[in-house]
């Protein structure tokens, strides 16, 4: 039976309060209520957790379970660069905490996986570059501290793309597969953590988006993802790639976990300027926009000009778009300037090979002297590995030939760069938002990728995130929010998704047209790859 002293726990936060009482419906109703692990939400977690028949240091083990059996076995999945040794212990002092105080907050013992390209002042961060191998930051990212000051359990450093850029490798962790099909590629560069939210391996993951790193894993391995408006969660101590388009979202199972995630990392950073765009725009509690009416009378523009590639795909996005007029919204067909579509990819490079080659050195520096302190450093280093050794190491010519290209470019002062930075960019957002603004609408969408996610052994040309061929890059080349939500699922079993594509911080709003539309669709499925194991059911009775 359930113990009642444990509603004033859960009591503290009125949405996981309402999850509880019906939870407590079904027991006392002679019924047994049960949650899988891999469809349960984080507001789920918490009342079964609040009310006893859960502890943060049980979900810790279940989640570390699933790791081993589908990480580093079975399917091999290869996401964890390294698991957090203190993991356990830490969820136990939160387990003491929460009986004595309450949760800190929503993510209070909440196991949660991280790319490794955000510092961990406890744990090496390499951006996946044997170069930056044992490297230990001197502290915590911010976003990183926030969320350990919200009570999350840091479980995992992820694989990723090397110096989150390119196919979804490394030179260090190898090679990432896709929990829906080993053949198919999670996309880049926070690959691991879309696969291993993809196979719940935590309740919520970290990635980072400069071209689509967030959503093209988001979208390969159907998840819930968020590219934040440039500013609203702090950049620093992330290792960067091009601070202009860098940002930092959440990448979740559910729009619920998406919303609860995303209030405790934000607020202004003094180490990172961009921060200040957020002052009054930002929110604590992304929860209270979980509107399942947020269809009704919303005007929703539909870009199909990145449709037309793949049948499926689009067959799966016209039934979205019919969920949501069923729901109360009007569809409206809109055109982006041709000027924008042919000149993405360009605009975009102007900014990210210049910014790289600078501010990756500004990173080195903050590093141990073994380290490299500069591109030309990285490159020289690279060479010297043309073979797989035997500690696992092995080569990665596809990133380091696009180092040559970084290498080579202008510097901040070069005038293409500036040109871009000072005129192009800003004209791309008002031109965006000047679409939404005239035609009222609330948001834009389009299938966040034209087709499934591609074979891992890829025909030579074509295009990868970012690179100026994806639909994804506006949103970076803009600043502004693009949330992913999955739609359905190809014959064959690959995830598709919808983006939505907003104003400047307009992150409520979105959630809430996801949220309402994942009730209607409910499309999100545990990989055939990483069932459910046994034990992994929480049981009330």
């Amino acid at each position: 039976m359930l113990d009642i002293r444990h509603i004033r726990l859960v009591q503290r936060s009125s949405f996981h309060y309402l999850v509880f009482i019906a939870l407590l419906g079904a027991c006392t109703a002679g019924e047994t209520a049960e949650l899988e692990l891999t469809s349960a939400n984080i507001s789920e977690l918490n009342a079964a957790m609040d009310a006893g028949v859960l502890s943060s240091e049980q979900l810790t083990r279940l989640y570390l379970d699933r790791i081993t059996a589908y990480d580093q076995q079975g399917p091999t999945l290869n996401t964890v660069m390294l698991l957090n040794p203190n993991a356990l212990e830490r969820a136990r002092e939160l387990d003491i905490e929460r009986e004595a105080q309450g949760r800190r907050s929503p993510l209070h013992g909440i196991p949660v996986v991280i790319k490794d390209n955000l510092d961990t002042g406890d744990m090496p961060t390499t951006a996946g570059s044997f170069m930056l191998a044992g490297s230990l930051p001197p502290d915590d990212a911010f976003v990183v501290q926030k969320l350990r000051d919200a009570g999350a359990i840091i479980l995992a450093k992820l694989n990723l793309s090397e110096f989150a850029s390119g196919g979804a490798m490394n030179s260090l962790g190898g090679v990432i597969a896709n929990p829906h099909h080993l053949g198919r590629t999670p996309s880049g560069s926070s690959g691991g953590t879309g696969a291993a939210i993809a196979a719940g391996f935590a309740s919520m993951g970290l990635g980072t988006d400069t071209g689509g790193s967030v959503r093209g894993p988001s979208s390969a391995n159907g998840i819930v993802g968020l590219k934040t408006t440039h500013g609203l969660l702090s950049r620093d101590g992330v290792v960067p790639l091009a601070l202009s388009f860098d940002t930092v979202g959440p990448m979740t199972r559910s729009v619920t976990d998406l919303a609860l995630s995303l209030g405790v990392m934000t607020g202004v950073d003094p180490a990172d300027d961009s921060t200040s765009k957020s002052a009054g725009k930002s929110h604590t509690d992304y929860s209270q926009f979980l509107d399942p009416d947020s269809l009704k009378g919303a005007r929703i523009g539909v870009a199909r000009v990145f449709m037309g590639v793949d049948g499926e795909v689009d067959w799966l996005v016209e039934s979205a778009l019919q969920s949501m007029r069923d729901a109360g919204a009007e569809i409206v067909d809109v055109e982006l300037p041709d000027w924008l579509l042919e000149s993405r990819g360009k605009f975009y490079r102007a900014i990210r090979y210049p910014e790289f080659k600078a501010q990756i050195a500004d990173y080195l520096s903050t590093l141990d002297d073994e380290y490299p302190k500069d591109l030309e450093e990285l490159i020289s280093r690279a060479m010297t590995l043309n073979a797989p050794r035997l500690d696992g190491v092995g080569p990665n010519p596809s990133r380091w030939s696009l180092m040559q290209l970084e290498v080579e470019a202008s510097g901040l002062d070069g005038f293409e760069y500036e040109a871009v930075k000072a005129h192009a960019l800003p004209l791309i957002t008002q031109t965006i938002e000047g679409l939404m603004s005239s035609h009222s609408l609330d948001a834009i969408v389009y299938p966040t990728s034209s087709t499934p996610a591609e074979l891992i052994e890829r025909p030579a040309g074509i295009s990868e995130p970012g690179s100026g061929g994806s639909p994804v890059i506006l949103a970076n080349l803009s600043g502004l929010p693009d949330l992913i939500l999955p739609i359905g699922f190809t014959g064959r079993g690959m995830p598709i998704t919808l983006s939505f594509m907003g104003t400047a911080f307009g992150e409520p709003r979105l959630i809430g047209l996801a949220y309402a539309l994942e009730q209607r669709l409910q499309a999100i499925r545990t990989p055939a790859l990483t069932p459910p194991l046994a034990g992994g059911t929480i049981r009330y009775e």
